[in-house]
């Protein structure tokens, strides 16, 4: 019989008869307040921050509440099954954890905590080229859980080489290559802070760990950590490449590839002409472009365009189980949460991001029982409205 998600709910209340209550709360888009008021300004302005007025984090909330459900009455919701197929593995529900880097700024259990609450409860865990622990030791953390790598497309060839080696040899299956950052946008949270984490070697260690990294340094890491940092800037983004680059990959990396950041359809039709295998609707959160279209608006017509060809995947601004049935109704195959669970990570460790993907998937399984589905496959456009929201004055 499929996972009942919905029954946590149960869980809660039965815990509630000896007086226990959740140690965080179960709306999930109560988590930043908290996580501010818990964490320093420099680490919390990281995660929560956004490219220029935060215009387009706005606009990703804004256009998944504009989107209403219309659910549908006397219909057999009983036995209800999550699970999809995604990038060729089955995997227990449609939602799988964003690479978020440099996570030993939120909890100094970092990347493995969360990747160990995924594995758990057998979500896929994308780690971060720029984690903060390197990716054999993440591996090792996640035993057998499903785990795929997010590729930031360095300058060096060999460095890259190496990174697609190392990942595939510690048993990460599929690639996600973030195409929205070959520069770091204007970020006015952390430039306000000056605060770049990778400027004190956080959230490097997997070039810090890499043979083909460490070749180009004249000394150790250790002995010369300034040094070290500097190449690591010099090589991190790369805004000179373009579509006949992706061969590259391709030649050294023989699983799945997923483009991150694709918003135009016609991009979306390159990606799937390059042999690629998914794409990801997606602004980075709003971090990258101030003024971008919301990635829940760009999320239809990519999805028209290649659904039929290509894995479309979804993320930026999901922060509840509501907003998964509505990504998913607009055309995802499934969606990619990050804030929520750096927040859970922050405030309890592990077992604050298992209380994120618990609360999510049980109110996405109630979402969709409530609205007369039993599987996520049945979702389509039909089963959304859109309604005018009145732009509240800032």
């Amino acid at each position: 019989m499929a996972t009942h998600w919905a029954d946590f709910q149960y869980e809660i209340y039965l815990n509630g008869m000896t007086g226990a209550v959740p140690r965080l709360p179960t709306d999930l888009s109560r988590l930043e307040e908290l996580a501010e008021h818990r964490l320093g300004p420099g680490p919390f302005g990281y995660v929560a921050g956004s490219a220029g007025n935060g215009s387009t984090a706005r606009a990703n909330r804004a256009a998944l509440d504009r989107r209403r459900i219309v659910p549908r009455m006397l219909r057999d919701v009983h036995e209800r099954d999550l699970s999809v197929e995604l990038l060729g593995r089955e995997i227990p529900a449609p939602l799988a954890l964003a690479p978020v880097g440099v996570l030993s700024i939120m909890h100094p259990d970092a990347e493995c905590a969360a990747a160990r609450a995924a594995a758990a409860r057998g979500v896929p865990y994308i780690l971060s080229s720029a984690s903060s622990t390197p990716m054999e030791r993440v591996a090792e953390a996640m035993g057998d859980g499903e785990r795929w790598f997010q590729l930031y497309w360095a300058k060096d060839r060999e460095v890259t080489a190496s990174f697609l080696a190392r990942a595939k040899a510690a048993g990460f299956t599929a690639l996600f290559v973030t195409l929205d950052t070959p520069l770091l946008a204007w970020r006015p949270r952390d430039l306000d802070q000056a605060y770049l984490p990778f400027l004190h070697g956080v959230g490097t260690a997997n070039y810090f760990s890499d043979p083909a990294f460490q070749a180009g340094l004249a000394k150790p890491v250790h002995e010369d950590p300034n040094a070290a940092v500097m190449h690591f800037v010099g090589m991190f983004a790369d805004p000179a490449k373009t579509w006949p680059d992706l061969d590259f990959l391709r030649e050294h990396w023989d699983g799945p590839i997923v483009l991150k950041g694709i918003l135009h359809p016609d991009d979306a039709r390159l990606a799937a002409d390059a042999g690629m295998d998914g794409v990801v609707v997606s602004n980075h959160g709003g971090r990258q472009v101030a003024g971008s279209v919301a990635a829940a608006d760009a999320l239809p017509r990519v999805a028209s365009a290649v659904g039929d060809r290509l894995t479309v995947l979804f993320d930026s601004g999901i922060r509840t189980g509501d907003d998964i049935f509505k990504a998913i109704a607009l055309g995802a195959r499934g969606v990619l949460v990050g804030r929520p669970y750096a927040y859970g990570l922050g405030l309890d460790g592990q077992a604050g991001v298992d209380h994120v993907i618990r609360c999510l998937l049980a109110e996405f399984d109630l979402t969709l029982a409530l609205s007369g589905h039993s599987s996520p496959t049945s979702l389509t456009p039909e089963d959304l409205v859109s309604v005018d929201l009145v732009e509240e004055s800032a």
